[in-house]
């Protein structure tokens, strides 16, 4: 299978053409997906641009003669990222390599998130060195600077694309199956789910006794345990992982995400949040670990509106604010709608005795009406054929996390032997 190169071929054509003479030197077949809107320079690629435009139901020749820069590559970046779909499907594509500027980045690593975790995706760009974020997203990008910009060649962009041709080189070359973890995980027998699940869980540092110790009473029974910081970033990429079939089951303890994401918190994982599981049908454990806190950094970036609210300082950088009685409500709410709408098994588990290390008795988040609120959110909208499991402990008593690992373990072991009798 080919390396795809994917870029703006009118604009970086003799760079591709480079990079693709030491790949084919490396003994690497390639194929280019052209992005750019001019006829490509000193190179033909196999999939042209009106192929790529159409790919994104835009007609070129509509694109060409807009003379707008910006709609140009937002649709070429929606048919690359559609065309390396496709290629990847079809089992055409054995990783992709970009080059390009600020255009070309958002073309290139648009395509490369269309692609799971494990396939070799690597950007040149003139932006590596800055923040990449909104280019990376939740996926496994290689970033490389450039540091030049990418115009010509000369002794240094030589250097750079050389090294980005044997870097790709060596991440195809030297795949095992411990790197196509998509594969062996969307394709297992439901046997070997059972034995050696692979599990995704979410910890806060406010929920890791809990977290940690049910990690390793799943891990006692065979399975693997990805766990996430549920700090927004690490939420959108379990959920990721979860919706490209990595995952066999998830031990959701920590929620907190979507505190932030109704009160206006920087820890965020979007509106998507806890929603990947129950869309594949994958078995799930569900809590309210870390929900009565909502994130901020230094205390002086609190934004003036909740001036009267309680805080808790964890640090220099981070500053905790309460949830309050209404919040909770809410939280509970959402967390109940969408275990509601699981078309897999989903259990739903309540500490009554706190939710984080801060909301224990005497403790500086301490407010058992606001807690009741979340319960009584959860209770008055979860649908009766969702499990709700309530024990009268603290989410870091050791009850909760055998609980916990118990329950989920249960559900998959149930959903395996189903499998295996269809």
């Amino acid at each position: 299978m080919p390396v795809v190169l994917v870029g703006t071929f009118d604009t970086k054509g003799t760079e591709f053409q480079f990079v693709r003479d030491v790949l084919h030197g490396l003994g690497l077949a390639t194929l280019a997906v052209d992005a750019g809107v001019n006829p490509p320079v000193g190179i033909q690629p196999e999939i042209s641009r009106e192929l790529v435009f159409a790919a994104a139901d835009t007609q070129f020749d509509t694109i060409l003669a807009r003379h707008d820069r910006g709609e140009a590559v937002e649709a070429a970046a929606r048919g690359a990222a559609q065309v390396i779909s496709e290629l990847y499907h079809a089992g055409k594509l054995e990783g992709v390599l970009g080059l390009g500027g600020s255009a070309g980045t958002t073309i290139g690593t648009a395509a490369m998130r269309a692609l799971p975790f494990g396939v070799p995706k690597l950007m040149v760009s003139t932006l590596a060195s800055g923040q990449v974020r909104q280019f990376v997203g939740v996926r496994d990008i290689l970033m490389l600077h450039s540091v030049v910009d990418i115009s010509g060649l000369n002794r240094i962009s030589r250097i750079v694309l050389e090294n980005a041709a044997r870097a790709i080189a060596g991440m195809v070359r030297f795949q095992d199956s411990t790197s196509r973890v998509g594969q062996s995980a969307v394709g297992a027998e439901s046997s070997a789910c059972a034995e050696h699940p692979l599990i995704a869980a979410t910890m806060f540092g406010v929920t890791t006794p809990c977290v940690d110790a049910a990690r390793r009473q799943l891990e006692g029974t065979g399975a693997e345990v990805l766990v996430f910081h549920a700090t927004g970033t690490g939420g959108m990429t379990m959920e990721s992982f979860i919706a490209d079939g990595l995952i066999h089951g998830v031990l959701d303890l920590t929620t907190t995400e979507l505190a932030d994401e109704l009160v206006g918190g920087i820890l965020s994982a979007g509106p998507e949040r806890l929603t990947a599981a129950g869309r594949r049908g994958i078995p799930q454990v569900i809590s309210v670990g870390a929900v009565d806190m909502v994130n901020f950094g230094p205390r002086d970036t609190v934004p003036a509106k909740f001036a009267d609210r309680l805080f808790y300082q964890h640090n220099a950088n981070v500053t905790l604010m309460r949830t309050t009685p209404a919040e909770n409500l809410e939280i509970g709410r959402e967390i109940a709608r969408k275990a509601n709408a699981a078309t897999g098994p989903t259990v739903v588990l309540l500490p009554l005795r706190g939710v984080s290390a801060i909301d224990a008795e005497g403790g500086p988040f301490w407010w058992p009406a606001a807690d009741e609120a979340l319960f009584a959110g959860i209770r008055e909208t979860l649908n009766p054929r969702v499990r709700l499991l309530e024990l009268d402990r603290h989410i870091n008593d050791p009850e909760i996390a055998t609980a916990a690992a118990t329950t989920l373990r249960g559900l998959i072991a149930d959903v395996s032997a189903a499998g295996s009798k269809s």
